[in-house]
């Protein structure tokens, strides 16, 4: 018998592309890194940090729901989203990771599962399994742009089915979720006895405006219990405070028995931090500055790669509106890894379709974060390397 459990036996083997990275860092070779995904690395504007001395930051006045005066915080940002929502439906984190363990407790018994959306990050499978939760995945149908078709969650669902996750928008294909969609899921999993989990991350990086999209199901009247979840890591651009945030939502009586219960787990853990708690009305203030200096960092890099597209090109930078990433359809030949492989030979990193579970064609992912000129740079050598495939 182990002496480990199964969930946490997952692979470790290397593949060629994190093995080749790992050799060309060792090496000391220059890399146009357009996988960097941490805004702290890229010159984004950063807060002033002096309200983490809050004169109360080193008490203690353990609140299992997160202090109000930080969920008062929360709840005026949702409020500039119009999302109008009480500080008694909100509890804090350590993180959004921390908050799906949280569900998953709450939600599901061993053994029972959740459905996920796929393309999309890579992160569930670890997240359930963990909690001895399994998943079920929904394909986001290219033809409808990655976007949300209720058939497909209605066919992947079985008696053991206990949520549906989405991600609004989609990461890394920048779909938002559209009304009709949100309402066609509504029907599905009030009648199914469903719970949504709605992670909302990206949410405040839309490219443009659009009345037809779904910025949040917070504060909204859906039939069925509703859990929307963000934190500072994206929204103000600060991973390292580790502070996420849920609303909980939907019909009064499961609404209140869901908090209730969700204030006892998060009793149990207590993870959040004093001084970040404190801070927080603060660094909620900075986030409209971080927010218009990575949107226009966003547009810029798209702007660039579209115009570095040739027009006889066999590759294509699919439509998205918001995030931070573009996805690319490129030719099945030589393939993903191939491709990837080949542009780092060229100092260029980019991530391959198949991490982020794409189906239905080749694909590569890039970040939309790094520094215009790095990206510029980065445009040739991609441009030239395509140039080879199919």
């Amino acid at each position: 018998m182990s002496a480990f459990s199964a969930r946490t036996d997952f692979p470790r083997t290397w593949n060629a592309l994190a093995r080749a990275l790992a050799e060309r860092r060792a090496r000391g070779l220059p890399l146009l890194d357009l996988t960097e995904t941490n805004p702290t690395r890229v010159g984004l504007p950063a807060p002033e940090l002096a309200s983490l001395a809050h004169p109360g930051a080193l008490g203690y006045a353990p609140e299992p729901q997160g202090l109000l005066s930080a969920r008062e915080a929360v709840a005026a940002h949702l409020a500039t989203r119009g999302a109008h929502v009480s500080p008694a439906h909100l509890l804090l984190s350590a993180s959004t990771s921390e908050s799906y363990g949280w569900l998953f407790k709450l939600l599901c018994e061993p053994g029972d599962n959740v459905l996920i959306p796929a393309p999309s990050y890579p992160l569930f499978e670890y997240l359930t399994r963990l909690e001895g939760v399994e998943t079920r995945t929904y394909r986001l149908p290219r033809a409808h742009g990655f976007g949300l078709d209720v058939e497909e969650v209605a066919a992947a669902r079985d008696a053991r089915t206990r949520a549906v996750l989405v991600v609004n928008p989609g990461n890394p294909t920048g779909h938002f979720l559209r009304e009709g969609e949100l309402e066609a899921l509504g029907r599905l999993c009030a009648e199914a006895g469903l719970a949504l989990v709605s992670d909302e991350v990206f949410s405040d990086f839309a490219w443009d405006e659009d009345p037809g999209r779904v910025p949040t199901v917070a504060g909204r009247e859906l039939p069925m219990l509703t859990f929307s979840l963000s934190g500072l890591s994206k929204v103000a651009g600060l991973p390292g405070l580790k502070l996420g945030w849920m609303h909980v939502g939907g019909p009064d009586a499961l609404r209140d028995e869901a908090l209730a219960r969700l204030e006892l787990v998060a009793d149990t853990y207590l993870s959040v931090n004093t001084p970040v708690q404190l801070a927080l009305p603060g660094l909620l203030a900075h986030a409209p500055r971080f927010q218009v200096a990575l949107l226009e960092r966003v547009k810029e890099n798209r702007r660039l790669l579209l115009q570095a597209r040739p027009r006889d090109a066999r590759w294509d930078v699919v439509p998205a509106h918001g995030g931070w990433s573009a996805v690319l359809r490129i030719p099945l030949e030589p393939g993903e890894e191939a491709m990837c492989l080949a542009l780092l030979d060229e100092g260029v990193g980019v991530q391959p379709g198949y991490f982020y579970d794409f189906s239905g064609g080749a694909f590569l992912v890039l970040s939309l974060l790094p520094p215009p000129d790095v990206f510029a740079r980065a445009m040739e050598p991609l441009v030239r390397v395509l140039a080879t495939s199919g």
